[in-house]
């Protein structure tokens, strides 16, 4: 049975590299990501090379209300979402007490909110059906604190214990949740952490790569 895979930043780095591997395995995707320029080219490819139908939702992640407006999009459309893949999040690097606060919250609201929103909307439908999974991309970051990321690291640590906490609570219903940890990976993410020259020297060097793991 052919399966719908909603993925959130789906414009590039892993998440562009999950909806690949999705669709070449003949599934549809929901595309979600700020650029709807970069997202319709690349339901347009996708649709094509695939035969798949690959639908955009252009959409501000760090808005109060995202998680709500993707979930009234997808209802509204008749859309069943069999995988959610929580991808988008993104970091920072400074002294907490220096950071601006409106950033730090942005971050938490991407981060942890919405993927926290996203999967409740999502998950209920999932144990209805018996059947469902929900991927979180998470980070080695969330397994240690990081001074000059506190609040990414922090976010990464919420992110993966609740994924193990939820995916106890809805085993019994066919339904799974994974969190993805890995470390840096060769990404415009971290790519703009131009702060630190030696992280380039331990990078996963194939976002594909870690794509593909992630989707088995």
């Amino acid at each position: 049975m052919k399966q719908t895979a909603l993925i959130t930043g789906a414009s590039n780095g892993i998440g562009l590299e999950l909806a690949k591997i999705h669709a070449k395995k003949g599934g549809d995707v929901v595309l979600v990501a700020r650029s709807k320029e970069k997202l319709a080219e690349l339901a347009h490819d996708l649709a094509n090379t695939y035969g798949i139908k690959a639908t955009v939702i252009a959409q501000d992640l760090s808005e109060p209300n995202a998680a709500q407006a993707i979930f009234a999009q997808t209802e509204a459309q008749g859309i069943t979402v069999d995988i959610l893949i929580n991808n988008a999040g993104f970091g920072g690097h400074g002294r907490f007490f220096e950071r601006d606060l409106a950033k730090e919250q942005q971050m938490i609201q991407v981060n942890i909110t919405t993927l926290t929103e996203l999967s409740h909307f999502y998950l209920k439908g999932m144990v209805e059906r018996r059947c469902g999974k929900i991927l979180n991309v998470s980070s080695t970051a969330g397994f240690l604190p990081g001074p000059l990321q506190a609040v990414y690291y922090a976010t990464k640590a919420y992110v993966t214990s609740f994924s193990q906490a939820i995916a106890e609570e809805v085993a019994e219903f066919g339904v799974t949740v994974t969190a993805l940890c890995p470390g840096a990976v060769a990404t415009g993410f971290v790519k703009n952490l131009h702060f630190i020259s030696f992280y380039f020297s331990w990078l996963i060097s194939s976002v594909y790569v870690l794509a593909y793991f992630a989707k088995r």
